[in-house]
């Protein structure tokens, strides 16, 4: 699973996805995709691809719809990598296949 599965990941789910680097920051992949460090304050010394691809801990948080009322807030749940490709590979594509067909 890659950055860019996660990212997508985070988006069809509306979910906030986070996980630890290895200098003890966390990465945190928001509803919308971007993935951030907060507390990075100058250059990183890091590439945050290798550092998704050595994560084996993930804390996957349901973000509600704009607009909504929250009547109970969601726990994080915490995954492991093989749990979060699980439930990658259950969630449907972004992008439907096309079927197909003859236009005629």
């Amino acid at each position: 699973m890659t950055l860019v599965d996660l990212r997508k990941l985070a988006i069809r789910k509306r979910s906030q996805i986070r996980f630890s680097l290895s200098n003890g920051m966390q990465c945190v992949i928001n509803e919308t995709g971007v993935a951030r460090v907060p507390d990075l304050k100058s250059v990183p010394g890091f590439n945050l691809e290798e550092e998704a691809a050595q994560a084996t801990q993930f804390v996957v948080e349901a973000v509600p719809p704009e607009g909504a009322k929250v009547s109970a807030k969601t726990k994080p749940v915490t995954m492991s990598r093989a749990e979060l490709i699980a439930m990658n590979n259950q969630a449907p594509a972004s992008v439907a296949a096309h079927d197909d067909h003859d236009d005629e």
